[in-house]
């Protein structure tokens, strides 16, 4: 059977994925499909950099907007409602774009999700107590004597995949690391062609902070207290992300605007720097400036002739 064709645009936050895809959709008659994790939120629009109703106008998009902001939400779901919709383009003939940040959702895409077991909240709430009465280094320790092939590749301070890692060894008897080199050799359902977009750092910070800007003039503060007025709570998973967490502890009195923005600033940028981390490890992935439009187009429509698309 003939696999789908796939353009997946993904790179750190605020190198211009948006404005690349929209350009490229528009010129090859395409859809975009989200790889967002918080641009699937409604309401949330201002600080998820989602694209504008007028963007949305010209290129249609798929997967935003599609749960309430304390709706549960996470990559299986994503990539079970992705492939419906791929399914239904391809059908139509379509150019796809898969267009995001959150590699875990590409990855559940073209990947599928690893094969664990379901959370035992005994054990977790076990090796939970543990790390709080003994401390991180105590259950790493552990992981270490008991499963040292996952300690190796896990941040010591990382306790809540220390944790996972001991979970998955004593409900199965297996280390995750096992699984996980079985599951990189699952064969993906797509053709994917990975398109990067490498920006020097010190031009992502300046980004960064240019966005927060527009975002707080465009009425940032505004969003977060529509939606706090339509009834939803402070704590909810989406309302803890970036740029809303800090907003809401402007509203609350805990820092001035100026203190706000600039923890936006920082922790986005933290952010940013793990993105790098995870797709530098993807060694699929064809990285470009974001000046290359043309050679990024060659690219795109090689990829389409060689898997007989175009």
């Amino acid at each position: 059977m003939e696999k789908v064709s796939l353009v997946i645009i993904n790179a750190p936050t605020a190198t211009g994925k948006t404005a690349l895809a929209l350009e490229l959709a528009a010129k090859y008659g395409g859809e975009i499909i989200n790889a967002d994790s918080m641009q699937v939120y409604r309401y949330l629009d201002i600080g998820t950099a989602k694209p504008t109703l007028e963007q949305r106008s010209l290129v249609r998009h798929h997967l935003i907007d599609v749960v309430n902001p304390d709706e549960e939400f996470n990559a299986a779901l994503y990539a079970d409602m992705a492939r419906e919709v791929i399914a239904k383009l391809a059908q139509k003939k379509k150019k796809i774009f898969i267009v995001g940040g959150t590699g875990l959702y590409i990855r559940a895409l073209t990947k599928g999700i690893i094969e664990t077991p379901p959370v035992d909240e005994k054990i977790r709430g076990y090796y939970k107590q543990l790390g709080q009465t003994h401390g991180k280094e105590y259950i790493y320790d552990l992981l270490k004597k008991k499963d040292e092939a996952a300690a190796l590749k896990i941040n010591p301070q990382d306790s809540v995949r220390v944790i996972r890692a001991l979970e998955v060894l004593e409900q199965t008897g297996e280390s995750i690391t096992a699984k996980q080199a079985r599951h990189s050799f699952a064969d993906s359902p797509y053709n994917a062609l990975k398109i990067g977009l490498q920006i020097e750092r010190e031009e992502i910070k300046q980004r960064i902070a240019h966005r927060t800007a527009n975002m707080l003039a465009m009425g940032l503060v505004e969003e977060v207290k529509d939606i706090l007025n339509r009834g939803y709570k402070e704590n909810i998973k989406s309302l803890q992300s970036l740029g809303y967490r800090q907003i809401i502890n402007y509203l609350s009195g805990d820092y001035d605007l100026a203190e706000a923005e600039r923890l936006i600033n920082r922790d986005t940028w933290q952010y940013a720097k793990r993105q790098m981390t995870w797709f530098a490890a993807d060694k699929t992935i064809q990285w470009f400036t974001p000046a290359s439009y043309n050679t990024i187009g060659r690219e795109i429509e090689k990829f389409w002739q060689e898997s007989g698309r175009v």
